[in-house]
């Protein structure tokens, strides 16, 4: 820090600086920092940021938006992907010193005798200015200076023409700075809009088969998959995520329900990676060729889908890395190689991976296997596990993949303890299960929301409702509304959001009582579900469609910072808004969390906190019934979950 001017409190500043701030193209970054120094000489701030793949910087002059606390705000909205820099500079500013002072005392009434040293002053700042303003700018200076110098004019000559709106500006814009510091320089990790916002459904491949004519289901392949691409795009989704696609171990492969031992037809967990056929960079004989796969991404690509592939770096005993690479696995006493277990559960079909004998080797080979898969048209990786890996190897890989494709996004499942979670986030995680899986009351859901947003500059939420893994507790034997209600939140609530098949079709029975897994897990065998067009039972396909095409109507709801919570007086209902930060429009979402009894209630809306008036009316139009009325404050809302589990509307004021 300079002994003359301080640039203190940066933010953003994730982990102290240690690690970029995050944003996507187009989103408005806010940069702020406490600029000051001794004395009552001026000082200013500026923005100063740095494009990659630029030489230059660009800066821009900062706002003082508290002048109590020596507060400086701006801000910037990057343009392209990529690892940006940015820092706050601060200087001395002559000319706004001169200009207070002089103001001052024009107004309390000094004569020109008692001018003469501010004028003199004020001449040579003009001519030190002018000397760097080409054109009619810097002729507007030397004019002004002149006029300074001319004793024979009344002070109101003297002075007018330095006080000159236009003259302000150029010494505004093109500044003398004494004693200009630099801040310390951040980093902001830019990414693509995807890697904010979407909503995410996901497919097993090998479920798609069809039937037998027994009844049984068919192992089914990337083609068969196809055809259920147009049901998952009309319902409005962005990202059809993949479970591993490779091949899967044969020894102790997993029966069905997890049993220990597998039967003859038993098709294994596609988590156990690896057999004869090949590990991560190959895909699975029965689900296809590399041909396939690419012919899949484009057919869904034709649909608006972009596919996302499951990267879990573990092995199945057959892996080719377990006899080529040994080293890369934690060896035994007893000479075996350890198999993953979490107490009391073993799971002697994986291997994990050792990051401690040969981290230079097993990072140039997961490198490899990332690229290949960017390569085949992948840029969406969903990473199983990531926390039981090292955060230095993930921040190593992350950066190393985006200086190849800037675009690549990485979802972390990460469902952990909260530092790691957030660990995870801050060495370059795109995005982030959460917590909310298990959220259910109004006071969870608003106080884990406002942690997620309070944590913005790194961590981004993507709500899933259930996975293979997790049929949380609230849904086990839920009526549909109860299912409606989820995804009313997760929808809304975050910027992404995510739901594992067979959620719209109400799938709701856990494997035994106060489990949290489902009972014939997909994990172990194959389930099909007929695609859409040909599906016959109760669905909740229609609202989910509505909930994906509000999304995209409305960009406020795939933000994350402009999340404010409203007043209502029912622990049932849960009001909350979300505005777009480029074009301010304010949604308002209204969600019970009662599947069966209508609530309804007095709603206050906090004006402050959008930045409205509170003496100027607000207009609501619902958006499902296109009416418009003016609100005004502790009106009663209401929901009846037999018609809608939630009501949204846009706001703004009149």
């Amino acid at each position: 820090m300079s002994l003359r001017l301080a640039i203190e409190d940066v933010v953003p500043a994730v982990g102290a600086g240690r690690f970029p701030a995050k944003a996507v193209v187009g989103e408005r970054v806010d940069v702020g920092a406490t600029v000051y120094r001794e004395g009552h000489d001026a000082v200013r701030a500026e923005l100063v940021w740095h494009r990659p793949g630029e030489r230059g910087e660009h800066r821009r002059p900062m706002e003082l938006t508290d002048a109590g606390l020596d507060r400086w705000t701006g801000a910037l909205v990057p343009d392209r992907s990529g690892y940006w820099t940015y820092r706050v500079d601060a200087y001395s500013a002559p000319w706004h010193t001169w200009l207070d002072a002089l103001t001052t005392k024009l107004a309390a009434g000094f004569a020109a005798d008692e001018l003469a040293n501010e004028l003199a002053e004020g001449e040579l700042l003009l001519l030190r200015a002018a000397r760097r303003v080409p054109g009619a700018d810097g002729r507007r200076l030397r004019a002004a200076a002149r006029a300074l110098r001319d004793r024979h004019a009344a002070l109101p000559q003297r002075t007018g023409p330095a006080l000159d709106a236009a003259v302000r500006h150029i010494m505004d814009t093109r500044p003398l700075r004494e004693l200009l510091t630099r801040g310390p320089t951040r980093r902001l990790l830019v990414e693509r809009e995807r890697a904010l916002t979407g909503a995410w459904y996901e497919l097993f491949p090998r479920s798609t088969g069809g039937l037998d004519p027994d009844g049984r289901p068919v192992h089914g392949d990337l083609r068969t998959a196809v055809a259920h691409l147009p049901g998952i795009a009309a319902m409005g989704f962005d990202v059809l995520y993949l479970p591993p696609i490779h091949p899967i171990g044969r020894t102790a492969r997993k029966g069905r329900d997890n049993a220990a031992t597998a039967l003859p037809g038993d098709v294994g967990s596609p988590w156990a990676i690896g057999a004869r056929e090949g590990g991560h960079d190959a895909i699975h004989p029965r689900l296809g060729s590399a041909a396939d796969f690419r012919a899949f991404v484009r057919a869904a690509a034709d649909h608006g889908l972009e596919v996302a592939l499951d990267l879990a770096l573990q092995c199945a005993p057959d892996h080719p890395w377990v006899t080529e690479h040994p080293e890369w696995f934690t060896t035994r006493a007893d000479g075996s190689i350890a198999y993953a277990e979490n107490p009391p559960k073993k799971y002697q079909d994986i291997y994990p991976l050792n990051f401690d004998n040969d981290p230079a080797g097993l990072r140039a080979e997961i490198l490899r296997v990332v690229l290949h898969w960017v390569g085949e048209g992948v840029r969406i990786f969903r990473v199983d596990n990531p926390h039981t890996k090292p955060l230095d190897f993930w921040r190593w890989l992350i950066e190393r993949v985006k200086q190849t494709d800037p675009d690549v996004v990485f979802l972390s499942e990460a469902f952990t303890r909260p530092a790691v979670l957030h660990g995870l986030a801050k060495v370059g995680f795109s995005q982030s299960y959460t917590y909310f899986t298990w959220r259910t009351s109004k006071a969870e859901l608003t106080g884990y929301l406002r942690e997620l947003t309070a944590d913005a500059d790194h961590l981004r939420p993507n709500l899933w409702v259930n996975t293979p893994d997790i049929l949380p507790g609230h849904l086990a034997g839920a009526p549909p509304a109860m299912f409606a209600i989820r995804a009313a939140l997760a929808a809304t609530l975050g910027p992404s959001w995510g739901m594992y098949a067979g959620f719209e079709l109400y799938e709701n029975t856990p494997a035994g009582p106060g489990r949290e897994d489902y009972l014939h897990s997909e994990k172990y065998e194959l389930h099909y579900r007929p695609p859409a067009d040909a599906e016959s039972r109760p669905s909740l396909r229609p609202w989910i469609t509505r909930l994906n095409r509000l999304r995209h109507r409305h960009r406020a709801l795939g933000r994350q910072r402009g999340l404010v919570f409203h007043d209502v007086a029912d622990d049932q209902l849960v009001a909350y808004s979300k505005t777009d930060d480029r074009t301010g429009e304010i949604v308002l979402c209204v969600v019970t969390l009662d599947p069966v009894r209508r609530r309804q209630a007095p709603l206050r809306l906090d004006a402050q906190a959008l930045g409205l008036s509170p003496d100027r009316p607000l207009r609501l139009r619902d958006l499902a019934t296109g009416r418009s009325r003016t609100w005004h404050d502790n009106a009663v809302v209401r929901i009846d979950p037999g018609v809608a589990v939630a009501r949204f509307f846009t706001l703004e004021q009149v």
